[in-house]
């Protein structure tokens, strides 16, 4: 199935002032967070979702560090500057996070939100040195448009190792971190987020079905065309959506 004949006519929002733009940002934004927390991606204080600011360009807005997912609201989150200092909001930032996310950012000049955690099926795949593989429709999003970083040694609390994490990244939408988890970005906050929550589905399907039994892969003439039927920004954007609409529903003070 192709997405595109209904993305004609469903297109992402013209740009908006930038207060409200904001606004909108922190609320995606802990939306995310409230969805990682349902969907069992939390490990401790481990994992981030960062949203870039729309008028200071080099901060970005990011969860406090040690609060649980469960409990972030828009107005809990912090806006750190590109050295690091929280210059809104009362609670520390994860070291771990700005290390990260503040090179990713400044690499990917395209990258409005990035998306990181140490959910279980990304983990996994990240330590057998694989890629994520064009077996199933929505792994093809991936397709040709991922990358690894094997370097791993330890916790990420050196903005150089950050940088090495972007460098690998490249021009791609997500990364896998060896014995580490997964990354992922986009151009806007929502398309982040729902990038990572497919990722983290196909790495669960592809661990999956090798276990079963031999896996038939994709063609890759088709998984090419695939990927350029469900792997576009505009339906990263708009497969979010429902998700967001179920969670404020579900929990309306993540907006407070």
């Amino acid at each position: 199935m192709s997405y595109e004949p209904i993305l004609r006519d469903v297109t992402m929002p013209d740009s908006r002032p930038i207060a409200e733009e904001r606004a909108h940002r922190k609320r995606v934004l802990a939306a995310g967070f409230r969805l990682f927390s349902k969907f069992g991606f939390e490990e401790g204080v481990a994992g981030h979702i960062t949203a870039r600011d729309p008028e200071l360009t080099d901060h970005f807005w990011v969860n406090p560090f040690g609060m649980p997912f469960a409990h972030i609201r828009a107005r809990d989150l912090l806006l750190v500057a590109h050295d690091g200092t929280v210059v809104e909001g009362s609670m520390p930032v994860n070291a771990a996070a700005f290390a990260i996310h503040s090179q990713v950012h400044a690499a990917r000049l395209d990258a409005v939100g990035a998306a990181h955690s140490h959910s279980l099926h990304g983990k996994a795949l990240s330590a057998l040195g694989q890629m994520l593989e064009p077996i199933t429709q929505d792994a093809c999003a991936f397709y040709e448009d991922h990358a690894r970083f094997d370097d791993f040694t330890g916790v990420v609390l050196d903005p150089d190792e950050g940088k090495r994490i972007a460098h690998a990244l490249g021009d791609t939408k997500a990364v896998i971190l060896a014995n580490h988890g997964l990354l992922t970005v986009g151009q806007t906050v929502e398309s982040a987020i729902w990038w990572f929550v497919t990722m983290e589905r196909s790495c669960q399907a592809q661990l999956l079905a090798k276990a079963a039994g031999t896996v038939i892969p994709i063609a890759a003439e088709h998984a090419r065309t695939t990927h350029a039927q469900v792997g576009t920004e505009a339906v990263g954007w708009f497969q979010f959506q429902p998700l967001f609409a179920r969670i404020v529903s579900e929990q309306p003070d993540l907006c407070d």
